[in-house]
């Protein structure tokens, strides 16, 4: 019976989101990927904003209830049901009464199963796309027949563009670029590379009274150099989303001053890796929205690359919906974790896997834990900080490891930057 009501309800959602759209006739960016979808979709409503009046994803509501409520204008009324019916009076009343709808969405579209991008695409499409990773073995990948199979779905907004439309992609994946050559596209690419169209240069971290705090650095195109920075949050992938909203702000028509000041108002979302103040004058990196082997590993060279007097301690929780590549890619993951960590403790069934491959990979007994839920790791976590250490948190979103975020943290007023704070979330 739940089953069949939620089916209703997202038929009902869709029929109305459709009509909206057609009605209005919005200019769609749709931002798709396996990892940095919400960051993404963040900066290039920065980067857009100075010119367009545009509404954009709230959160990481990506799915087919997510996308039509944020076409429609609405709040997730979880699961209170006048609020269900409320969303359907105003779905109705922008249909039937005059509304200053935006002329831009901003879309994050994801999916975890077979189909589900093709549900979101039959509800809108997109104008213009922006493609994030697509890492080798990408999140949801045990839904699916191959992780190929992910990366096509993945890719569908990008097939669903009309000749010579903009197509933003990571120039630093391989995947990405051979997935693009083959589409008639107008193609711009942002990263690392030497080739892409917004290339970054020059990264380095911003300080704030001597304590790690942000990132920064140069980004070219062909008008010219400019300063990037990234409050709030480390790692050089933060600056793959202002990055990527240049170049599709640029591609739309903005001139580079105008997505400049746009993107000088974003602010990294909760929970990708966040910096805070810990325990004992410890320095934590919140990274605890979810994760996937790739962004793992991401996280772990970020956790090495911050300079340190005390120890460096990764808390990994499992990497969930990864069916047959489970086992052996927790065990990448904790081989890979004792390179870059002092101590590892690992959250989660799963994770067990992890914390015995960081000991076979050289790390002590007495440097790596192993706990199966985030409700006992937090507290144990806390007693082992030191004054002057770096602990990274990272873990699927279903092992809840902003709890053992909340559990660190020196000024508890930062517990409402961390995410799922809602209360419905807090019900869990």
């Amino acid at each position: 019976m739940k089953s069949l009501l939620k089916s209703v309800v997202a038929s009902l959602l869709a029929l109305l989101a459709r009509a909206v759209i057609r009605k209005y006739r919005p200019n769609i960016v749709m931002i798709t990927g396996s990892v940095g979808k919400t960051s993404t979709k963040d900066a290039v409503a920065s980067a857009l904003s100075k010119r367009f009046f545009l509404r954009a994803s709230e959160k990481s509501y990506n799915s087919e209830f997510g996308v039509p409520l944020t076409i429609l204008g609405a709040k997730n009324p979880w699961m209170d049901a006048h609020k269900w019916l409320r969303v359907i009076e105003e779905g109705i009343a922008l249909l039937m009464l005059p509304s200053h709808y935006p002329k831009v969405l901003v879309l994050e579209v994801g999916a975890d199963r077979p189909g589900d991008l093709a549900r979101i695409l039959r509800i809108a499409t997109p104008d213009a796309v922006v493609v994030t990773a697509l890492p080798e073995i990408p999140v949801h990948v045990e839904a699916y027949a191959s992780a190929q199979a992910v990366h096509e779905e993945e890719f569908a907004p990008a097939y669903a563009l009309l000749p010579g439309a903009p197509l933003i992609i990571p120039a630093d994946d391989a995947i990405a670029r051979a997935m693009a050559a083959r589409l008639p596209v107008q193609i711009h690419t942002f990263g690392f590379s030497e080739h892409a169209s917004v290339r970054i240069t020059d990264v380095s971290f911003l300080r704030t009274e001597e304590v790690v705090s942000g990132m920064k650095a140069l980004v070219h195109t062909q008008q010219g150099t400019h300063e990037l920075r990234v409050e709030g949050a480390i790692g050089r992938p933060q600056l793959l989303a202002p990055a990527s909203a240049l170049a599709l702000a640029l591609a739309r028509g903005l001139t580079e001053e105008e997505a400049l000041q746009g993107l000088a108002s974003y602010v990294p979302p909760p929970g990708r890796c966040r910096v805070f103040s810990g325990v004992n004058h410890s320095l934590i990196i919140d990274d605890s929205y979810n994760a996937s082997p790739a962004a793992v590993i991401e996280a772990l060279s970020i956790l090495k690359d911050v300079e340190t007097k005390g120890r460096r301690i990764a808390v990994i929780g499992d990497m969930l919906e990864l069916g047959r590549y489970s086992v052996q890619e927790h065990e990448r993951i904790g081989t890979y974790a004792a390179q870059k960590a002092d101590i590892v403790i690992g959250v989660g069934v799963r994770a067990r896997a992890l914390a015995e491959a960081a000991k076979k990979a050289g790390l002590s007994d007495d440097a790596v834990y192993a706990y199966d839920s985030s409700s006992l790791a937090r507290d144990e976590v806390r007693r082992v900080v030191q004054p002057g250490d770096v602990v990274l948190v990272k873990g699927s979103q279903s092992i809840r490891m902003e709890r053992v975020v909340e559990a660190l943290l020196s000024n508890l007023e930062d517990t409402k930057k961390l995410v799922r704070q809602e209360k419905e979330w807090k019900k869990r």
